[in-house]
């Protein structure tokens, strides 16, 4: 289905969304670890994690005004050169307003990452293949849950916290080599010349653009119920359920195990049965663990480890027709700028939702975590809005209906 270099391409940059998944996921399960080195509240601890959304959503932001006027392959090494040192300063931090300012900083250029990615597999892959293309990403997902997450915790519990942090920073500065040798120059976008446009036309077009704020709608509400719960995960599977802190990796480690062979089959069958229609029932059945999870009284380690795979398979394969629904929504010329914006949106909708999140969660008597199934009737709530939001959503490639764009006159 993907010839040699595609498939050599598709490896580099899960390798990058693994390593940038990795640094953010590494925070859930250190979670009551930091709580109780640095004394801080469920509040506290959704700051560490919504600051790095939150700058992540800015830099989204901003760089949707220049990411499709340079090489797609010149702008990922920026960005991700600026999240490998911001994952070392993050191992450095001495405390924890310092760890603080170190995620913001990881976020501003992690942020930008993620849409980085997605441009370049939507410039290389075809729409008609995209669904599968988009499932080897996420299985950076499953090899973040399988090896990252319990090799950094075995780094935390071998040395300290710092140390998974200064690794991952390392090995991600090793992986920019790569990049620069192996992965070509994407310049396609750009052979009709530069766009000259003013910076404000990058928002008007996607605000005059019906079809794409629907996108935008959808990806917001997607990501608003997941990120609600998220953060408190590991926090409550230790203080509600039972689990111990050395516990933890297994739920990582078998959650990833089944997400190596469900994401790639997930995205075939969105290739084949269209991108609208699995969404609809991976979003149906991620209501199963968002009520079962957020209610978990103390349980066997095992139904704790059962639910929690299921999580991951149906949460982590909704995303994968999601993305490739809303990828489809921009042409080439524009993608860049959009897929930032899409960025943008996910990441300050995931801030909002851990901060609000914070707000909720509340530690009660003996360390448990109360009020945490307001935030699963929320996750729930926001579910069935994106459910609604998907239907409405069309794309300009594969044969759909193209919407009205700007075109502003280039400049070669």
């Amino acid at each position: 289905m993907f010839s040699k270099q595609e498939k050599l391409l598709l490896a580099i940059l899960a390798s990058i969304q693994f390593s940038s998944i990795v640094d953010f996921m590494i925070m859930m399960p250190l979670g009551p670890q930091l709580m109780r080195m640095f004394a801080i509240n469920p509040h506290q601890f959704g700051l560490l994690v919504s600051s790095y959304t939150f700058f992540a959503g800015l830099s989204g932001f901003a760089a949707s005004f220049f990411l499709d006027k340079f090489d797609r392959k010149a702008c990922l090494l920026f960005f991700f050169i600026g999240f490998s040192v911001g994952t070392v300063a993050c191992g450095l931090a001495p405390n924890y307003e310092m760890l603080l300012l170190a995620r913001g900083l990881t976020g501003v250029f992690g942020g930008v990452l993620g849409s980085l990615v997605l441009s370049i597999v939507s410039d290389a892959i075809s729409y008609e293949r995209r669904g599968s293309a988009m499932g080897v990403i996420m299985t950076s997902f499953s090899m973040a849950s399988i090896l990252g997450v319990p090799f950094s915790l075995f780094l935390a519990n071998q040395f300290n916290w710092h140390a998974p942090f200064i690794f991952l920073g390392c090995t991600s500065l090793a992986l920019c080599v790569v990049i620069w040798f192996k992965v070509p120059s994407m310049s396609k976008h750009l052979e009709g010349g530069i766009i000259k446009e003013p910076m404000w036309n990058t928002i008007s077009r996607i605000a005059n653009n019906k079809n794409q704020r629907r996108g935008l709608y959808f990806m917001s509400s997607v990501m608003f119920g997941h990120f609600a719960i998220i953060p408190f995960l590991s926090p409550s599977l230790v203080a509600n359920a039972g689990l111990t802190e050395s516990q933890l990796p297994l739920m990582y480690m078998i959650g990833g195990a089944f997400t190596i062979f469900s994401s790639p089959f997930i995205g075939r069958l969105a290739d084949r049965y269209g991108k609208h229609k699995v969404f609809l029932w991976g979003a149906l059945v991620t209501l199963i663990p968002y009520w079962v999870i957020t209610n978990l009284g103390p349980s066997p380690l095992w139904v704790v480890l059962a639910i929690c795979a299921f999580f991951f398979v149906v949460s982590g394969g909704r995303m994968i027709p999601a993305t490739a629904l809303v990828s489809g929504t921009a042409r080439p010329q524009n993608r860049g700028s959009f897929m930032s914006i899409v960025s943008c949106v996910q990441q300050l909708s995931s801030a909002v939702s851990s901060y609000i999140g914070g707000l909720i969660v509340t530690t009660g008597a003996h360390g448990r975590l109360e009020h945490y199934p307001v935030v699963g009737y929320i996750a729930i709530g926001f579910t069935f809005v994106a459910i609604f939001l998907s239907r409405r959503i069309e794309a300009v490639e594969g044969g759909g209906p193209a919407p009205v764009e700007h075109v502003a006159e280039p400049v070669v």
